[in-house]
């Protein structure tokens, strides 16, 4: 007889099983074993919201080998991950295998370390089911929502539609974005830069239009007024005002919650918030890094002592701050949790090159630093500004000039957070000025500029948007980006996301009849009422009862409306080889693609090719993604058919360091490795050691090898 220890993946049965002694089974259960039907609500709200769960189609296996395995051990351990989602799956699991209360025991794991995992090993706990209840709440609220309320969008707009809870909220989020960047009205304004130098004609450097000498910063709104300034400097001296220095510190950034982790996993990394998570559970599976989905930024006393014993050792006393630095967290924050951090705070990540895959080492390597980072001294900084006075017109006017320093680098020798635009502020070397100095002026370069639209949403900023709103929790938003993706309400232009008209419509319906449902406040005040049952403030099926009530009502009056709404065609820039009209975005099956709008008469269709980074190796130009007939994905050259190159592998930003050539990957999963495919270079990888991802065909037949590269797709 042994004990049976209970996971979801094969990963973290392997790296438990090194923990535990020869007296444990451990066994995985590649993921959910029991759910809701798939061809049925399994929601009964007459009989008080009872749920119909069933054993998931295709897990036979798996279940008959955990109740062998069941049936050979004395205590069973759930280990299933560390939240809502996790304890229900735990609970699936004693029910499905029919666990007593008393051989039942629960244990979770907020990092899988030796330490951890003996620890939790013995002292388990009952199953938690006000965690439990929360899960199921949540569960059942989405299931409502998009059983009961596709129907609706098929009748009215087209069959295979679906609406979400979250998602349409998220949808909503961009939709509103692009209709305030279709109504801003821009506004006119105006900049003036000097370039000056001192008398002798050295020390040259550039100061920019401030005010009137004693006002605050002025907008100069149009080119009047820029001409009266002008009209002043050609009556005026130049001459050091002021110079003035000031000495600036930078805290560092917290450590990283689920949120921030994928907005900066997009910004830093270019990775979708789907794929940064998928690394994440890769690295907390492996024992690398705590667990990845929470929302506090608490860090725990043994964790910070590391981490400060490394900075001593790796960087010096003089990067150490004098008392541990400390994070507040939000006060919606459940605290379930440590913030992510690595497991050991002395792994540093150049000793994981090669033991993990690309995109897993280079997720590590951001969160080691901002762990580190967050533990660091304050960055310190001296600013110089130089105030140049024109005086001698009919008013004096103030030109101002700012320089940074770097006096001491603190965190920022780790760690530099990115940013969600490219607006950095301008800064200028300064020549050693005193006050009262003369100066003449060798340019004037007066400038029109016109105040620009919100940007669209990037994956970080609606990650971060959600977070702000309260819309979803930290398991969530990963999910909710890549549905609203799939379903192609919203698609990625230029690493921005722009709602489709199809998006755009599908919200403009649910707006009118269900607008509670992508009402931000009240998504936001339904996530805080998940919260009440799972802290045991609320019964879940009271919960739902109340959210019913209403929804019910906007059911019933959204079914007596009638008629069609037609989504509009979004045009492109592109013309019709064979008629000439301007080609139109339509969505099949394989996605998105070019036809013309004068189909039956004009039948020409075309794909949409995405650019792609790095450029051809044969001649130079830009790499594009297109899609063969049968919906495989390949990389040819954007000067086709001049250009033949094509290449099932994936272009990478990176180049090589032997040749300078844009570096590949292969496709498909598992690990990969960059190569080069110039046959001259000493990182060449020959084309029958790659791979490519397969497909199957419309009538699901085993997968055929795609068409040779020479042929045309």
């Amino acid at each position: 007889m042994y004990d049976l220890v209970i996971v979801e993946s094969p990963a973290k049965a392997k790296t438990i099983e090194k923990y535990l002694g020869p007296g444990y089974h451990i066994q995985a259960t590649m993921g959910h074993l029991r759910d809701l039907p798939k061809d049925e609500i399994g929601v009964d709200v007459e009989a008080g919201f009872e749920l119909d769960y069933r054993p998931i189609a295709g897990k036979e296996t798996t279940i008959s080998a955990l109740k062998k395995a069941v049936k050979d051990s004395r205590i069973v351990y759930l280990a299933t991950d560390p939240d809502r989602e996790g304890e229900a799956i735990s609970w699936h699991l004693k029910e499905l295998l029919g666990l007593p209360d008393e051989r039942a025991r629960r244990v979770t794991f907020n990092e899988i370390t030796k330490k951890v995992v003996q620890n939790s090993i013995a002292n388990p706990r009952d199953i938690d089911y006000r965690l439990v209840d929360a899960q199921q709440a949540r569960r059942v609220l989405d299931r409502l929502v998009g059983y009961k309320i596709s129907p609706v969008l098929w009748k009215r707009i087209k069959s295979g539609l679906s609406a979400g809870r979250v998602q349409s909220a998220a949808t909503r989020l961009t939709v509103d974005r692009e209709n305030e960047i279709r109504a801003f009205v821009p506004e006119e304004y105006w900049s003036i830069e000097l370039d000056v130098a001192r008398e002798s004609g050295d020390g040259v450097f550039t100061v920019s239009y401030f005010a009137p000498e004693g006002e605050k910063k002025a907008v100069l709104p149009n080119e009047a007024a820029v001409n009266e300034i002008l009209a002043d400097l050609e009556r005026s001296s130049l001459s050091v005002r002021r110079v003035g220095h000031s000495e600036k510190r930078r805290s560092p950034p917290p450590p990283f919650i689920t949120s921030t982790l994928q907005q900066e996993a997009s910004r830093k990394l270019g990775m979708g918030a789907k794929r940064a998570m998928a690394a994440a559970q890769g690295l907390y599976e492996t024992g690398l890094i705590t667990y990845m989905r929470t929302d506090s930024l608490r860090l725990s006393d043994e964790a910070v002592a590391a981490a400060r014993d490394m900075i001593v050792s790796r960087y010096g006393e003089k990067y150490l701050p004098k008392t541990k630095n400390v994070f507040k967290n939000k006060s919606a924050s459940q605290d379930a949790h440590e913030a992510i951090r690595p497991t050991d705070a002395h792994r540093a990540p150049e000793t994981l090159r090669g033991s993990v895959t690309d995109e897993q080492y280079k997720l590590y390597k951001i969160i080691w630093e901002r762990f580190t980072a967050c533990q660091m001294a304050n960055a310190v900084y001296d600013t110089l500004t130089i105030d140049v006075l024109a005086g001698g017109g009919s008013v004096p006017h103030i030109f101002r000039a700012n320089h940074t320093t770097v006096i001491f680098p603190g965190f920022t020798a780790v760690y530099e957070e990115g940013r969600d635009d490219d607006d950095e502020e301008k800064t200028v070397r300064l020549p050693d000025l005193k006050e009262g100095e003369a100066l003449k002026r060798l340019k004037t370069a007066p400038a029109q500029h016109f105040t620009q639209p919100p940007p669209r949403f990037s994956e970080a900023t609606l990650i971060k948007a959600m977070e702000e709103r309260g819309i979803g929790r930290p398991s969530t938003y990963a999910p909710t980006v890549s549905t609203i993706l799939d379903r192609e309400y919203v698609i990625r232009e230029n690493n921005r996301l722009r709602p489709t008209p199809l998006g755009e419509v599908v919200t403009g319906l649910m707006m009118e009849q269900f607008g509670d449902i992508v009402d931000i406040e009240f998504t936001a005040r339904m996530e805080r009422h998940l919260d009440e049952v799972e802290e045991g403030a609320k019964p879940w099926k009271e919960m739902l009862s109340e959210f019913y009530g209403g929804f019910s009502e906007a059911l019933e009056n959204a079914a007596h409306v009638t008629g069609r709404i037609k989504v509009p065609a979004e045009e492109s820039d592109v013309k019709c080889d064979l008629c000439g009209r301007m080609m139109v975005i339509k969505a099949g099956r394989f996605g998105r693609f070019l036809a013309c709008p004068g189909f039956p008469e004009c039948k020409n269709t075309k794909p949409i090719a995405e650019e792609m980074p790095g450029l051809c190796p044969k001649c130079g130009n830009k790499i594009l993604k297109k899609k063969t007939r049968n919906a495989y994905t390949f990389y040819g050259c954007s000067a086709y058919p001049k250009c033949d190159f094509a290449t099932w592998d994936v272009p990478q930003k990176e180049n090589c360091e032997s040749c300078g050539q844009t570096l590949f990957k292969s496709g498909g999963r598992g690990q990969k490795k960059t190569f080069c495919i110039n046959e001259k270079c000493t990182n060449f990888l020959p084309e029958d050691k790659r791979t490519f991802a397969k497909k199957p065909d419309d009538k699901k037949k085993p997968a055929k090898k795609p068409p040779s590269k020479s042929k045309k797709a």
